[in-house]
């Protein structure tokens, strides 16, 4: 085997692509303006209003969940990162030279993947610990704050970062798929907004079951603090999660391997 298609230099390759490619550039400055930003409108707001909440809201709140408000935006720029990161190369017609310089497929997803997750992986991190440090010092001297020493907040904030890894690489398998960017960004929204609406319509003892393995339940399971009352446990909803990531990257590198470029 030439070292030119060794998964070092595919993922070294790759790498390149991830940082000098304009579209994918513009989406993690997306990701990480929208993660912040909306996190500090979310946290302002409520330090402005917290002396107008009730007895029973103030009682529940919880400042780790309120400081990462921005994730729930942020989970749909991270899609568009991960699809964009194959779709991309379908839309310019570069897939066919990708292919031609790496045939051992298998290799080229696997160096994909490991770029796009080590990448999200630390710019979500990063962006969600600044975003709750960010929140707690808003929060200071009027809202209640909490600290990362605190095992469960800690454990809360990181896996914030592991949920919009994990957001990514369905993404990006979805792009697998269907290999057009705006079909796959479509049906990654209504994964992530659609459904939910559709579960409401369902019979109602049938609904909660349906909710909590929604993928948005699963990440609000995955960043909490305490357990929710009809969700899983923090592991649970992970291995769920990234076992529905599994399944449709195991379909979209299947078909990569049977289709042509």
């Amino acid at each position: 085997m030439s070292n030119e298609t060794t998964l070092m230099s595919v993922a070294t390759s790759e790498w390149i692509k991830f940082r000098t490619v304009r579209s994918t550039i513009m989406g993690v400055l997306t990701f990480v303006v929208l993660t912040i930003g909306l996190s500090v409108l979310f946290a302002w707001a409520v330090r402005g209003h917290w002396h107008d909440m009730s007895f029973s809201e103030k009682l529940t709140f919880d400042p780790t969940s309120t400081s990462l408000g921005g994730t729930q935006l942020a989970q749909f720029a991270v899609g568009v990162i991960g699809s964009l990161f194959i779709t991309s190369e379908y839309a310019s017609g570069a897939i066919r030279t990708t292919l031609a310089a790496v045939p051992n497929r298998a290799r080229l997803v696997l160096a994909k993947l490991l770029v796009l997750a080590a990448s999200i992986l630390v710019v979500g991190e990063l962006v969600c610990v600044t975003t709750f440090l960010i929140g707690m010092r808003i929060f200071s001297g009027v809202v209640p704050t909490t600290s990362l020493s605190s095992s469960p907040v800690l454990r809360a904030v990181l896996m914030a970062g592991v949920y919009l890894t994990l957001l990514t690489l369905l993404g990006f398998a979805l792009g697998l798929i269907l290999r057009h960017s705006a079909a796959t960004i479509s049906v990654y929204t209504v994964l992530l907004l659609v459904v939910p609406i559709i579960g409401l319509f369902l019979p109602q003892n049938w609904q909660n079951d349906f909710q909590r393995y929604e993928p948005l339940s699963l990440g609000g399971s995955m960043m909490s603090v305490q357990p929710q009352s009809n969700g899983f446990g923090v592991w649970s909803a992970f291995a769920i999660l990234a076992l529905y990531v599994a399944v449709v990257l195991a379909v979209g590198a299947t078909m990569l391997q049977r289709r042509d470029a």
